[in-house]
């Protein structure tokens, strides 16, 4: 089962369930000290809990963009890959990629773009179409 952004007919792949929920998880974990969507809170409780309507798209991608920067200047041992089960590890454990450098570029997706990369092309769709984005599980 592959999840990934969903805006009217356009399919954006993101991985796994538990690699978006792994990147959810790092993002509060490490950069909202006051707990889930309290810096974040159009891409974390809204379009993570449930949609995220079109006309809060330019809020969004200004989070995107925090996350962004932030996330490059922490390194890829941050991540958080349950933020209910701190104990839990990526199924590769430590075994990551020379290539990887950062915690942003740590989530990459299927299409060889990072996560943030690909949000923001799913927004940026979002916007000009007019729909509201949504998380689907395929």
């Amino acid at each position: 089962m592959s999840v990934g952004f969903l805006v009217d007919c356009f399919y954006y792949e993101v991985g796994q369930p538990d690699f978006l929920h792994s990147f959810f998880s790092s993002v509060s974990y490490n950069l909202e000290k006051n707990g889930w969507g309290s810096r974040f809170p159009k891409l974390l409780k809204q379009l993570y809990h449930d949609r995220l309507p079109y006309t809060d798209v330019p809020l969004a991608i200004e989070e995107v963009r925090v996350i962004q920067e932030e996330l490059s200047k922490l390194s890829p041992d941050k991540v958080i890959w349950d933020i209910e089960d701190l104990t839990k590890l990526p199924p590769w454990g430590t075994d990551i990629s020379p290539m990887v450098t950062n915690l942003e570029n740590y989530f990459a997706t299927p299409g060889g773009e990072t996560f943030t990369e690909l949000l923001l092309t799913a927004l940026s769709v979002a916007e000009v179409e007019r729909q509201d984005l949504v998380i689907k599980k395929l």
